[in-house]
């Protein structure tokens, strides 16, 4: 009797246990036959959209309105297809990345270094302009230097996980890994200048007054299943939220392809055009989208003349000091510490433009 009961249990908790590697299974097979599928689609992209435009729509091919017709047909569906990746990848990443874990390294880090690990957590942080008020205050309230805490805040927005990846794909690591470095030494620096002014003055006083109820709690073990259903379930959350974005932007962009002279912008927005820079971080500012929005309108500006610069300074300016954020930070934030948080960043956005046009 008591083997058999021995042998009911284990025969009970193998299957349990095979269970959710069954599962597993299931979804790494769907995952592997989606991902040949998408890169047999991605191949053959172009010639789709080639054939939508000439042959099916009939439009001439060189004319304005069909060279503006195939850049948005080609690069729909294309940044759709990059997002959707990106977004898998990252959202499993972010599983391992929690406000704890992020509180918990920043915590009694000396300055520079601290200030250095913020930037590079702000990268892959899973935080956006909407989760500003808890975590400053979550930063607040576990002793995070102001400085710090603001080398995070500027990170996060301002390196976009997505558009780094984007820009990776469509133009390279040279392009991508310059738009990490300036945003890693803009994000790094304004956490070093804000912490050397002590502005903790410029806090809202309720954010000091709240009472520290940070309870220490156990962090839940995901199994890499769920993990890949988290990734897949930011696909659906994120993508809801950004497509208007990003078809508007390829929108814009398609506009700008078919229809703006490439003499036109390179004078505008060229090397020679000093100007150009502040300007088109003064646009930028009121100007709301987010990475993958914003990266169609880079592309074709670059390919019309516009100097890479310039266009990084736009892109950064949109992504990193975009209204709505400043609008969420006034809850926690005095004027005399956004003002001075703006002009900074603002200042090091320039600072990169010019230094792009110089050497590139």
């Amino acid at each position: 009797m008591k083997n058999t009961t021995c042998s009911c249990k284990s025969d009970e908790t193998a299957s349990s246990s095979s269970s959710p590697n069954q599962s597993l299974r299931k979804q790494i097979t769907w995952i592997s036959i989606t991902l040949v599928g998408w890169i047999l689609l991605y191949l053959y992209l172009e010639k789709i959209a080639r054939w939508i435009t000439y042959d099916l729509l009939s439009m001439q091919e060189g004319s304005k309105l069909g060279e503006s017709v195939l850049f948005f047909l080609y690069d729909t569906p294309k940044i759709f297809m990059l997002l959707v990746l990106i977004i898998f990848v990252i959202g499993i990443i972010r599983t391992y990345l929690t406000p704890e874990k992020t509180k918990t390294i920043l915590r009694g880090q000396s300055e520079w270094v601290g200030n250095l690990i913020a930037s590079l957590l702000g990268i892959v942080s899973p935080f956006c302009t909407c989760s500003t008020v808890p975590l400053f205050i979550g930063f607040v309230k576990a002793g995070i230097p102001l400085g710090v805490t603001f080398s995070f805040l500027t990170s996060s927005p301002l390196i976009d996980e997505t558009a780094l990846v984007l820009l990776f794909g469509l133009f390279g690591w040279k392009v991508a890994g310059l738009y990490l470095l300036s945003g890693l030494v803009i994000s790094f620096v304004s956490g070093i200048i804000i912490g050397k002014l002590h502005l903790e003055n410029g806090v809202q006083d309720w954010v000091y007054e709240i009472k520290e109820t940070e309870k220490q709690s156990q962090e839940k073990q995901l199994a890499f299943s769920d993990r890949i259903a988290f990734g897949l379930h930011e696909i659906k959350t994120i993508v809801s939220k950004v497509w208007p974005y990003i078809v508007g932007g390829i929108a814009v962009g398609a506009l700008i392809h078919g229809y703006v002279p490439t003499d036109l912008m390179a004078d505008i927005m060229g090397k020679k055009a000093w100007w150009s820079i502040p300007l088109a971080v003064l646009i930028g500012v009121p100007v709301y989208s987010n990475g993958a929005g914003i990266i169609p309108i880079f592309t074709v500006l670059l390919e019309k003349g516009a100097a890479l610069g310039t266009v990084l300074a736009f892109m950064m300016a949109v992504i990193g000091l975009s209204l709505p954020e400043v609008i969420i930070l006034k809850n926690i934030l005095k004027w005399k510490l956004i003002g001075v948080f703006i002009s900074v960043v603002a200042l090091g956005i320039i600072i990169v433009g010019y230094l792009f046009n110089a050497l590139i």
